[in-house]
């Protein structure tokens, strides 16, 4: 981990956990895939990781400074910062997109998932007949999941914190997204109503659920690729590929499953060919596309330059 940064380069980080945070709050995009992509996943686990309630009794004992180096404080402040104002700041734009403009920001992040693939791949060692199994197997698991119909588990608090730890979990995982898997059990719309209307109960419940499965997940995730990197990587890079058929613009309705409190319908729904009477979404929706193909490739070209050691 790099404890000693330039000030600019915190500046970076904060941009980077604000692309995070944005990713984050789309189903079937994950802020691991931002991190990955961006140069910071390494990092990022570790600080998580290495999180525990033995650094409060070294800060009594020792003092503040070296817990606060030893946890990479500032590194998870900066990305800290930039999640939280990407929240506040794009959680009601996101929500209006999602829901007067929902087929041009899927393809928007189609774009974005896409452009990863190849990205996440090119950091497996080599792609020999074992790491391309993995590779189909994560493929599967992530086409499995994101194909899964949702439901509904209600609004208690301490429903909310046990799906957002199981959230979390799935946030570190490029492929497998965060949001996503609140859509799944249902508590996708609560959740973002929550931030859009700042219900603080609820809110600390999301965030404390979240905390308890990064770090717990972190610490296996961390042990997965120091002893099975390239294994691991296979199995992320089937993730991602998997996880692209939950981002294709195009839905049809199959089913009705459940109609909430508020009049919203919950359909099962599969991918459709868009018709050709809808040409001018179809252009838009490739313009998006290409706009999250740049936006991933920009990010990878800043993870790298950022990531430099400076001379």
């Amino acid at each position: 981990m790099n404890n000693e940064r330039p000030l600019k380069a915190y500046g970076w980080i904060w941009l980077k956990g604000m692309a995070m945070g944005a990713a984050d709050l789309i189903p079937g995009v994950s802020g691991g895939t931002i991190a990955l992509i961006s140069g910071i996943y390494d990092e990022l686990l570790s600080s998580i990781a290495n999180l525990h309630p033995r650094l409060i009794l070294q800060g009594f004992r020792t003092g503040w400074k070296g817990v606060w180096k030893e946890a990479n404080g500032a590194f998870l402040l900066a990305l800290a910062g930039g999640i939280l104002s990407s929240v506040v700041l794009f959680s009601n734009i996101l929500h209006h997109l999602l829901s007067n403009h929902k087929e041009a920001l899927y393809a928007f992040f189609f774009g974005l998932v896409a452009a990863s693939v190849p990205l996440v791949g090119k950091t497996v060692a080599s792609w020999n007949g074992k790491h391309i199994l993995w590779g189909l197997a994560g493929t599967l698991i992530a086409a499995t999941i994101t194909s899964l119909p949702p439901s509904d588990v209600g609004s208690e608090l301490w429903v909310l914190a046990l799906c957002a730890s199981v959230a979390a979990c799935a946030m570190i995982l490029p492929g497998i997204s965060g949001s996503f898997i609140l859509l799944l059990l249902g508590a996708y719309g609560t959740a973002i109503g929550a931030l859009k209307d700042l219900d603080i109960m609820r809110i600390a419940a999301i965030c404390c659920g979240a905390l308890i499965g990064l770090l717990g997940f972190s610490r296996i995730l961390k042990k997965l690729l120091s002893r099975a990197r390239n294994q691991t990587l296979s199995l992320l890079t089937g993730f991602l590929l998997g996880s692209l058929q939950a981002l294709w613009p195009w839905k049809q309705n199959l089913s009705l499953l459940y109609t909430h409190s508020d009049g919203r319908e919950i359909w099962s729904q599969t991918n459709a060919w868009p018709g050709m009477e809808a040409i001018d979404m179809l252009l838009i929706c490739g313009v998006s596309a290409l706009v999250g193909i740049a936006v991933i490739l920009g990010l990878n070209r800043l993870g790298n330059t950022s990531s430099a050691p400076s001379k």
